[in-house]
């Protein structure tokens, strides 16, 4: 087993599920710019920060019956619930993956609704330009979640939190 699929197994040992495919999507992303191992490159998407490998790797996961995927009418459209399955416990406790405790960053980010991430994950997207660049960039590519000043202060707060951990 690739040691990448395993890095994602360990994820969702510590996450315990995660209900969305979005959300999904952008908890490893910030993850992944909070310096834990995933190797998934990413591309601008519709929603934020997407990345196809993840989509794959997730995939072939369930496919194998490591991690289970339940399908859930939700008013009006299909939601997603990510776990990791008694196979994937028992082959993850073979595996030698040295992934770092997630849990205190995870339980943060579940605390947030999926909007708030999606704006986290396009702000550190864009990194590389001023706080003010950033701002401008999100209101541009976002125009219709109207994000409040008070959104991105939370936005940079959660961004400053999560860079020193």
């Amino acid at each position: 087993m690739l040691e990448d699929h395993a890095k994602l197994m360990a994820f969702f040992k510590q996450a315990n599920e995660i209900v969305g495919r979005k959300r999904l999507q952008k908890m490893v992303y910030i993850l992944k710019k909070s310096g834990f191992p995933f190797s998934e490159r990413y591309s601008f998407h519709f929603y934020g920060p997407y990345s196809e490998e993840l989509s794959t790797r997730i995939e072939e996961l369930c496919n194998l019956g490591f991690i289970g995927e339940a399908k859930e009418k939700e008013k009006g459209y299909f939601q997603y619930r990510y776990y990791l399955t008694e196979q994937g416990e028992g082959f993850l406790a073979e595996a030698d993956v040295g992934v770092s405790d997630m849990t205190g960053l995870m339980e943060e980010m579940d605390s947030k609704s999926s909007k708030f991430l999606e704006l986290v994950s396009t702000m550190l997207y864009f990194e590389e330009f001023t706080q003010e660049e950033v701002e401008e960039k999100v209101l541009t590519v976002k125009s219709k979640q109207n994000y409040t000043e008070e959104d991105f202060s939370e936005a940079w707060e959660f961004i400053r939190k999560m860079k020193a951990h």
